[in-house]
Order: structure tokens, then C-alpha cells, then sequence
């Protein structure tokens, strides 16, 4: 949304704001519009270009990023124009996939050769209210964190809302206790701005001081933040855009390795089963060759999936190789219409799947691959065919049964590559993100360490514990009791 015309040779300040629903995002960004051009409490009158709706608090009112972009008023107290993103608020009743879309959205918004290559700042919004930091809260900040790179730290300021122009010691102390990676001023404490949300209320003689105090409180802050946005470097989105893309092919890729390592488990039991089998009956095979025996057969189907919904901006369904048949995307791919514009898809080829296909080789459908077991019965010949079809190419020899062990190490060496593969990913998180040990990848980093433990590789086990490390397991609990209280609401 636009008010006024752009002007090329004026310099633009952008602003990204995030909160928790309920938290007067929508107030505050009517504030920073009034201020922009140049309204005060003596003109007696107040714009809105966010449009109020009625609804539950629980239920963010925005659905979607929004770009609000204020052209014409250079003039006034702000020498540039201004550009605020809007995020939908993080931790509403829809729950975590909704948040995942969130970050996706935005994502594309930073991607987009139109879109927002910089930003100046990045507002934490808090109500002033807020006496002590909620499990939602943590939600959010984790969330947010999880976006940008570290190079964005000294960028993000709490902008706290509904204050009576006190310094809300509660909300600095939640802020500390959290840790959070921000803007410091001299005394080290995080870098905030106090507004209030009353300016827009009806003027009556009863309200007419206290809406003019409300103002006087918003003007301040507005003042002191519009220095820091003086003072303060913009910061390109490059990293930040390498951070998130970074976070969806872990997610995905680490998806993708639970499954395969699951199947080369399966693999591994069906080999070892069918060596046992053979041992048994070997001689009664030889000198029948009729004679069969029961066997499990790993195989693989196409199932519909719950989701495969689509919305006007999301559309949530499977990203497959028809090729591999593995699951590229799933769950979590929302805003790729077509494989192509998948974020797992690097120079027209999957990053995730076994043979690292082509684009082509991809389907985004409402169905997802399973991997099935079943008995059958078999003959010595047909074993044969089935373990030794590709001999002559791998240049195995021997019997059948040594040959299922050669299988079983091919397999074995297999499953290390995949779990290198991961760790390297991890590896380079930590080298780019603000926020490496986002909720988002708790479990795959659990999962990683459980499988490299098992291959003894004491070394990385050591640096992924490290990452983990980096929150408290008390925070780390709040932080996934709310992530399942969220998912809960959803079902509801």
C-alpha cells in the first residue's frame, strides 16, 4: 500500500515490524504513517492506513506480509521516505505451520528482484504491559531470530507499545532474561522506544488530556527512534536470504534423511532376514528349484496426503522426485506453486534427493511417497534377480550371500554420506545466522547427534551438542511446550 509518489533521488528508510498478536502493531503503524507526515496532537486529526477490523485477539488481524510505503512528505520531521513491512503476528491461533509460512513470505519479499534488498530496522513490537517474558513471547523472539543473519544484530530495536511514558522495568528484564541478540546502548542494556496506542481514540472533553498525554509519550519515542534510524547503517539482505534458504533445505533435507536412513535400516533387516532365510534352505533351493521361501520386500507407494490444500497465497502439498521417489519438500513447502520455485531448488536441481535431479524430475502433487513392507515368496533364481542385477556393472563376485553383505556395507557407507551431508548444513548456520538453534531445527539437531553418536564420531557429536547448547534446557522446554499448545489450538 502507497501513499504519495516515490521519488528515486530521495533516500528511503525501510522498517520490518514483528509481534505477538494483540501486541498494537497495527496502532503503532498508523503512528509512524501520522508522524511521516508530519501530524501532531494540534492539528486534530488522525490517518489510518491500517484498516481496524473486528475480531479475536488471539487471531492476527493481517494474513498476509504487508509493505506500506510513505512518498511526498520529506519535508516534514523525517528527511526520507518510508517503507514499514508488516508481519501477520507470529503465535495466533493457527498455530506453528502458519509461522512457518510467515518466514516463507517474508523470504519472498527479500527474493524478489522488486522486492526489499536492505533494511534499517528491525522493531521488536511489546506491549508495555508485559510483566514478565511468556512462553509466546520466547515463541516469537525464536521465531524472528531464526530469520536474519548476524549481521542484521545491531538493527533490531523492541519498540514497546501501550506505555504511559515510564520505563517499563518488567519488559527490559524479560528482554535480558531472554538474551536476545539486539542493539545495545552505554549501558548495555537493549536499544527500545516507548510509544503510546490512544492517539486514535475519540476526542471528547473527558479524553482530551489523557489522548494528548498518549501523544506527547508516541512523540518522544517517535523522535528517539527516528535518530536510531539516522544513525543506523542499513544492512543488506544477502546473508539473511543465505539464512533462511539454509534453514528450509536443513529442514528439508533432514526430513528427506530420516526417511532414507529409515529405509536403508529396512533395507538392512530385509537383507539380513533373506541371509538367514538362505542359510536355512539353502540346499533344499539348490536341489529344487521350485522350492520357495517367505521373504520381506521393502517396496514403495504413492499415498494422499492430509494437507494438499491450497489458499490464495499458500499452497501446501508434496515436493517428490519421480525419479529417486523420495519426499524433496514435505511438510513445509507453502509457497512454491511448482517445484521450480521450491527454496530446496539450487541452479535447476534439488539439493535433497539421492541423485540431486533435475527440476524436471519433480512433481508438487497431494500425495506423498511411504515406504511399505511385505512377505513374499521366493525362488533362488528370483533372488538371484533381484540382489544380483546390477553385478556385472558394480563388479561383484561371489556367492549370493556375499554378496548381500557387500550390500549391506554399500548401504552402511551410504547413510554416513547423508549424515556428513546435514552436518555440513548445520556447519554453515552457525557461521551466517543470528539465531542458529531456532525451535525450528531443535529435532534435527537431536536426531543428527543420536545417528552420529551411533557411527562414534565424538568430534561432531561435541559441536552439535555445542549448538544445542546455546538454550537452556528450561527455555528449550517453554519454548516446546508452546510450540505443542500451538499445534494443539490448530486442532482444535
Amino acid at each position: 500500500m502507497t501513499v504519495g509518489e516515490k521519488n528515486i533521488n530521495k533516500i528511503n528508510k525501510t522498517v520490518l515490524l514483528v509481534g505477538e498478536t494483540g501486541s498494537g502493531k497495527s496502532t503503532l503503524i498508523n503512528a509512524l504513517v501520522n508522524y511521516a507526515m508530519g501530524v501532531t496532537f494540534e492539528d486534530n486529526i488522525w490517518f489510518e492506513i491500517v484498516e481496524r477490523r473486528d475480531g479475536s485477539q488471539s487471531e492476527s488481524q493481517t494474513s498476509d506480509v504487508v509493505m506500506y510505503e510513505i512518498f511526498g512528505f520529506e519535508d516534514k520531521p523525517l528527511f526520507y521516505s518510508l517503507t514499514i513491512i508488516d508481519t501477520p503476528g507470529y503465535g495466533d491461533t493457527r498455530g506453528i505451520d502458519h509461522d512457518l509460512k510467515i518466514s516463507e513470505r517474508v523470504l519472498d519479499l527479500f527474493s524478489e528482484k522488486d522486492g526489499i534488498q536492505e533494511i534499517n530496522a528491525v522493531g521488536l513490537v511489546i506491549k508495555a504491559t508485559e510483566n514478565r517474558l511468556s512462553d509466546r513471547l520466547r515463541y516469537i523472539f525464536d521465531s524472528v531470530m531464526s530469520l536474519f543473519g548476524k549481521d542484521l544484530e545491531k538493527n533490531i530495536v523492541s519498540l514497546i507499545t501501550h506505555s504511559d511514558g515510564i520505563v517499563s522495568e518488567n519488559v527490559l528484564q524479560a528482554l535480558e532474561d531472554l538474551n536476545i541478540k539486539c542493539a545495545k546502548n552505554e549501558k548495555n542494556q537493549p536499544v527500545y522506544f516507548m510509544f503510546n496506542n490512544c492517539q486514535s481514540k475519540q476526542r471528547t472533553k473527558e479524553t482530551k488530556v489523557s489522548i494528548k498525554n498518549a501523544c506527547k509519550v508516541s512523540m518522544g519515542g517517535m523522535g528517539e527512534f527516528r535518530a536510531f534510524l539516522e544513525g543506523c547503517a542499513p544492512q543488506k539482505l544477502m546473508t539473511s536470504r543465505k539464512v533462511v534458504k539454509t534453514r528450509h533445505r536443513l529442514a528439508a533435507g533432514i526430513r528427506n534423511l530420516q526417511e532414507r536412513i529409515s529405509l536403508i535400516e529396512q533395507k538392512q533387516t530385509e537383507i539380513q532376514q533373506n541371509q538367514e532365510a538362505l542359510k536355512k534352505y539353502e540346499e533344499e533351493m539348490k536341489n529344487n528349484e521350485t522350492f520357495s521361501i517367505e521373504v520381506n520386500e521393502i517396496y514403495k507407494k504413492k499415498e494422499q496426503i492430509v494437507s494438499g490444500m491450497w489458499w490464495k497465497v499458500f499452497y501446501d502439498a508434496a515436493v517428490c522426485c519421480t525419479v529417486c521417489e523420495e519426499n524433496c519438500h514435505y511438510p513445509g513447502c507453502t509457497m512454491a506453486w511448482y517445484p521450480r520455485d521450491c527454496k530446496i531448488m539450487r541452479k535447476g536441481r534439488c539439493t535433497v534427493c539421492t541423485n540431486k535431479c533435475p527440476v524436471s524430475a519433480h512433481v508438487k502433487e497431494n500425495w506423498s511417497y511411504v515406504t511399505k513392507t511385505r512377505k513374499v515368496q521366493k525362488t533362488l533364481q528370483e533372488m538371484k534377480e533381484k540382489y544380483e542385477k546390477n553385478k556385472s556393472e558394480s563388479g561383484m563376485k561371489g556367492t549370493l550371500l556375499e554378496n548381500l553383505e557387500k550390500q549391506m556395507k554399500g548401504l552402511a557407507a551410504e547413510k554416513d554420506q547423508l549424515l556428513e551431508e546435514s552436518y555440513q548444513l548445520v556447519v554453515k548456520l552457525e557461521q551466517i545466522a543470528l539465531n542458529v538453534n531456532s525451535l525450528s531445527i531443535h529435532d534435527h539437531l537431536d536426531f543428527l547427534i543420536e545417528k552420529i553418536k551411533e557411527k562414534g564420531d565424538i568430534e561432531k557429536v561435541q559441536n552439535l551438542e555445542k549448538v544445542r547448547s546455546g538454550v537452556d534446557e528450561e527455555t528449550r522446554a517453554k519454548l516446546q511446550h508452546t510450540y505443542v499448545k500451538l499445534k494443539e489450538n490448530v486442532k482444535k
